[in-house]
This record gives C-alpha cells, structure tokens and sequence, in this order.
C-alpha cells in the first residue's frame, strides 16, 4: 500500500486545509467542494486527511461499519446488541469514480433471489464502505447527475435508500463529503452547489519560494516516502491529537444571539437562497472555535465561516464567477454587531447579477435580440470593413427547445431523446450482464408459461435467470453543441453583433441547463478557427464570445469546413454523443474563388452524414435575400430568425404551425 503524503507537508493552501480539518472536527458542516485548476494539490490534500481522523469502533463482522455502542438498528447485517466490544480500525477513504454505476454506488440487490426465494440478498456498495469516513469524488462536475443526487441525498439523509420492485434496503451512511473539481470542464447545478457545505478555490502560488519549496518536498517524498512521512510524523500526530479536542469541545461552544444576529444579517445581505447557509455558517463558525479552543463564537468565527460557506451560493447563473465582496461582508458584521441590530442600508450599486449588460454610451444594447439598431439600411462593403472592438452582449433570453431528431444512446442530459438507464419504461429485454432495472410484468409473463415443467406445487412463482427481464427506457441525452459564428464586417453592419452575442449567450445558457457539451468555431477574414474545442464549460464558452472581435470579409465556407473537422475528431474521442451544429449568420459568402459555391458544397457534408444543423438568421432590414434559409435547405436544417428563437415568440409559434400543417 502505498505511504500516502502527510497532510502537514502540503505547502500553502490554507483555506483548503482549514475547511478540510473543520469538517472533520463538525461532519454537520457538510463537505468540502475544491474548486481550482489542475495540479495544484487538490486530490493530495483530500487523501492525505484520512491518516488524522481518529480510528473507529466497528462491530465485528458488519458490512456496515455500525458503532458498537449505538449500532444501526436498521443495519442489513444486524441486529447489534447495543455496548458490545468492538473492533478499531482506521477510518476509510473511499473514492468514488466518475464513471461508477448506480449500482456501485448504493449497492444492490439479487432480484432472482428476491423473487424466487424471498431473500434480501444485498451487496453493499461505496456508501456503505464510506460510512463513519470519507468519500472522495474527484472531478465531482464530471459525475452523472442521478449519481450526484443520490450522493447528496445520502449525505443530507445520513441514511442510504435501496429500492428494487418492491423490494428495499436501508442501512447508515454519515461520511466526510469532498468533491474536487477544475471549473474549465464544466461547473454544477447551482442547486447541487448548494449541497456542499464549504467551498474553496485552490491555486498554484506565484511566489517562487514556495513553488521551490513545493517541488522539493515532492521529491523528497518520491524518493523515499516512508521515511518523508516519517518526518512529518509529529506534526501529524499533534494535528491528530488536537481533532480530538476540538470534537470533545465542539457540545460545549456556545453560539449567542450576537453571533446569529450577524450571521443571519450576512446571508441577507448577500441575498443567499434558502436557510442552508444560515445553518451551515452556524455550524462552521461552533467548529471554528472548538479549532481553536475556545467555547464562545466569535465575529472573527463569523467572518471566516462567511469566506467559506457563503461563495458558491452567491452564484444566480453559470457565467458568475464565486466569491464573496470582503469590504461588504466586513461593513455587514460591523453594523450587525451593534445594538440596534443590522441596518439594510444597500450597497450603493445594486446586486450586480440581477441587472442587464453594461452596454455602450450611445448604443441599443439593452433591447435584446430584438432590438433594431439604428443605422443606415445598406451593408457596408465587406472587404474594407477592418477589425472592431468587441462588442457587448445583449441581455439574454429564455430560448426554444432545440434537439436533434431521432433516438440516441449518449451521455444522460436534458436536450433529445435517448435510450437511457433512466427515464419511462417503454418495453423489455433480455439483460446483458448483470440486471439493473427489472421489468417485474415482462419477466411474469417469461416465467408463466413453464411453472407446470418446474414442478410448481405451491403459490410461488419460480423463475430462472433466463426469464429475467430488463426494462428498456427512454429519457434524455446531452449532445454537442457546436457554435459556428459569423463574426465578419456584414455581422457587424448595423451594430447587430450585441444582439448576435446575446442570442448566443442565450443558447449557452439553455446548453447549461440541459447538460450539453459545447463548442465555438468562428470565422471572419479569410479563415476560420476554433475559438473553444468541444468542453462542457460553457463559462469558458461565454468568456470567449465576449472577446470576439468583428470585421473582414465572410469565409463561410472556410466556417463550415471547420465545423466538420471538430466533429469528425469528436465524433472518434465520442461516438455516442450526438451533434447540433447551430449557424449564426446572415447566409453571406465572400472572399475567395467562388465563395458561394464552396459554402454550398461544405454544408451539403452536413446534410450527407445526417447531422443535425440549425441556422440562426440574423439578416435584418426591410429588404432581405433569404441567404440563411438557403444555407439550411443544404445544410438539411432548420432557419430561424433572431425573433423566432425567443421561447415566447409568437412569430415562432406561427411558423411551427405552418411547418407542421406542411
């Protein structure tokens, strides 16, 4: 087994180490959620925290870690008598994988047993190994959603909840939750946000003495880890001992009403959602003071249970970054402290989430994609328009459902429809490996016709593996989102790249929501590029459309041609993940021998390998070619215009019941 680093020599990352050690004083805190980029000793940190838990008293022979002196009485292996000996052991770590089953995670049940022998035949999973320890999720915004959920409802429960057909399973599960993750591949719900009790941010440290010191301790580990450890030995041991302390302190700290007045003042005005942060901020500040031997609350206490509890709940949408304004929260418990109570006095500027984009002096950015910009009505000439300053986005907008037809097998999600492991039932098969979702009435109907062959004589059914079924399902599935984006001198004619922007972001958003991953090729001047390769951060997505500049001739051949290389490459690294290329352009082609009949040519791949395509036509104007539409007759798409992707727009409305009437 290999000597894990102690947990006193990760250099710096003091945020990270404290809310580690807090909630191991106050599993009530609820976990810890590591945000930062990669290496920057997020996962070593986490594993390095299980050698100062305290060892823990199991029954012998229990599956599930029951404590002998308050044993489950509902544990599956039980029951208990309650004050027996126990047996110590070192507390777990166990590490959950992305790609776990549901199954592995809160364990299963023999459902041929079930039915033919009556029998709770139950296989324990990671939850019940991670109970009274740790359960380390790495690259935790990676993890399928359903798995999310049941590992957030365990840890708020306390309590794992196996149900098959009828047939279910309970058994203890209180462990240390701690999620790392790296926020350029993809953040969490908001809501799922809101689970994890603590947040922190990790970064690589830009003073050179302690990237010196960094690297020198790791090779010295490298070299020799036992003896590395050994060093470290000490201070591990008085870290140790002072946990031990601090939870035999932690009934004892007593949290005034002083200390709640400023809490509570602080979630106010900092307009979190829910009671959760009040609580959590509550328990992190009591474990603050037991830390430090202490049994009164401090402000100091509230202040730094703020820094941790309070970040990742100020976030309204995907594009805002965390964090907390210290000015403010050190005005709030300034004010909240006397005794008159907390003054909502306002921060002078208003909630900088809630309002629209900040847009230009002169300019008509606040309308939104409907806005008409003023100007003159005809195009600029696209050659001689040179690069503009990005312009900003409008406000976004809720838009309409868009998917790709037809029944996939990709990733769980939100957007099309899809064979997956959850959803409505809509038939049966035979399982292929080991059986996860039983259909009970197709597996009756396999059973029925042989009980008088099996020699059935009593009111038991017998059933054999080969007459198990498993059910077939249909939900939803996330797909590949590939922006291709105009952003050529014509876009930029009449100031419509703000309104083009805000479309986008819009479809970024609904990409969010529905579990996307997303991509961004744009182009303009004689070439097109990849501004994002395919990610399922739509936050780097949005960050790289703000800085999109505008100007030149329109190389939409050179656009879609792009477009096609990143599916292709997709499509090896994925092959299940289905694609929607959505088209933001007014359908011009310029530049180049032939521009047009090359741009013709290059969509016509699209409409040959049945990919599914969209054109956002943002041609404005009381006089108008049709370019876009043309471009998705080829494509073998659909053309909506900037209005018509809105969700409520009448005019979409109307035209998809002319589509359908035709």
């Amino acid at each position: 087994m290999t000597t894990p680093f102690p947990f006193t020599a990760v250099v710096g990352q003091d945020d990270l180490r404290l809310a580690l050690l807090l909630n191991a004083v106050s599993p009530s805190v609820g976990g810890v959620l590591v945000r930062g980029e990669k290496g920057t000793a997020k996962s070593t940190a986490v594993r390095a925290l299980t050698t100062l838990l305290p060892e823990v008293s199991v029954v012998p022979g229990c599956r599930f870690s029951c404590d002998p002196a308050s044993p489950d009485p509902g544990c599956p292996d039980g029951p208990h008598e309650g004050g027996g000996g126990g047996a110590s052991r070192p507390a777990r770590m166990v590490e959950l994988p992305v790609g776990a089953s549901e199954d592995r995670l809160v364990g299963a049940l023999d459902i041929e047993r079930a039915l033919a022998e009556g029998v709770k035949a139950f296989e324990p999973g990671l939850l019940a190994a991670a109970h009274r320890g740790i359960l380390y999720v790495d690259e935790v915004n990676l993890l399928h959603d359903h798995l999310v959920d049941l590992l957030l409802d365990a840890a708020a429960m306390g309590a794992s909840y196996v149900e098959r057909e009828g047939v279910s399973v309970r058994h203890a599960a209180r462990f240390l939750l701690v999620g790392t993750m790296n926020p350029e591949e993809g953040e969490l719900r908001p809501q799922l946000l809101d689970r994890f009790g603590l947040t922190v941010e990790v970064s690589a440290s830009r003073e050179p003495e302690k990237r010196v010191e960094v690297v020198r301790r790791r090779l010295a580990y490298d070299d020799d880890p036992v003896g590395f450890a050994a060093r470290w030995a000490d201070e591990e041991a008085a870290v140790r001992q002072r946990i031990v302390a601090a939870r035999e302190l932690l009934p004892s700290v007593r949290l005034g009403d002083g200390a709640l007045r400023q809490i509570a003042a602080t979630c106010a005005a900092f307009e979190v959602d829910g009671m959760r942060a009040d609580i959590v901020m509550a328990r992190t500040a009591t474990a603050l003071a037991a830390w430090a031997g202490r049994t009164e609350v401090l402000a100091e206490d509230v202040r730094q249970a703020a820094l941790l509890a309070l970040p990742h709940r100020r976030r309204r949408n995907p594009f805002d970054a965390p964090g907390l304004d210290e000015d403010k929260l050190d005005e709030t418990l300034e004010e909240s402290s006397g005794d008159d109570g907390p003054d909502p006095d306002g921060d002078g500027g208003g909630p900088g989430g809630g309002g629209g984009q900040p847009g230009p002096d002169e300019g008509p950015a606040g309308d939104g994609a409907g806005a008409q910009p003023e100007g003159g009505e005809g195009e600029p000439a696209p050659g001689g328009a040179g690069e503009q300053s990005p312009a900003p986005a409008a406000e976004p907008f809720r838009t309409k459902v868009l998917s790709v037809p037809g029944i996939g097998e990709g990733a769980a999600g939100r957007r099309s429809r899809a064979r997956t492991e959850h959803g409505r039932t809509t038939g049966a098969r035979r399982p292929q490996g080991t059986l996860t979702k039983l259909h009970l009435a197709a597996t009756v109907r396999a059973a029925a016709p042989h009980q008088r062959a099996r020699g059935r004589s009593g009111r038991g059914l017998v059933v054999r593996r080969d007459d198990l079924r498993q059910a077939t399902r249909e939900g939803r599935e996330g797909n590949l989102v590939l922006f291709v984006v105009d952003a050529s001198g014509s876009m930029a004619a009449r100031q419509r790249m703000g309104a083009v922007k805000g479309a986008v972001l819009s479809l970024l958003l609904d990409a969010y929501q529905r579990r996307d991953k997303v991509g961004l090729v744009t182009f303009r001047g004689s070439a097109a590029d990849v501004a994002l390769p395919p990610t399922s951060s739509v936050d780097a997505a949005a960050a790289r459309l703000e800085s999109l500049p505008t100007g030149g001739r329109t190389p939409l051949a050179a656009g879609l041609l792009k477009a096609h290389d990143v599916l292709r490459v997709e499509r090896l690294r994925d092959p299940a993940r289905r694609a929607l290329v959505v088209v933001v352009t007014d359908g011009r082609a310029t530049g180049g021998p032939e521009p047009v009949a090359l741009a013709s040519r290059a969509a016509r791949l699209f409409a040959a390998e049945g990919v599914a395509s969209v054109v956002v036509d943002c041609e404005s104007g009381p006089v108008r070619l049709g370019l876009a539409g043309r471009l998705a007759g080829e494509l073998g798409g659909t053309a909506v215009t900037l209005d018509e992707l809105r969700a409520d727009s009448i005019a979409g409305l109307v035209k998809d019941v002319q589509r359908r009437a035709a």
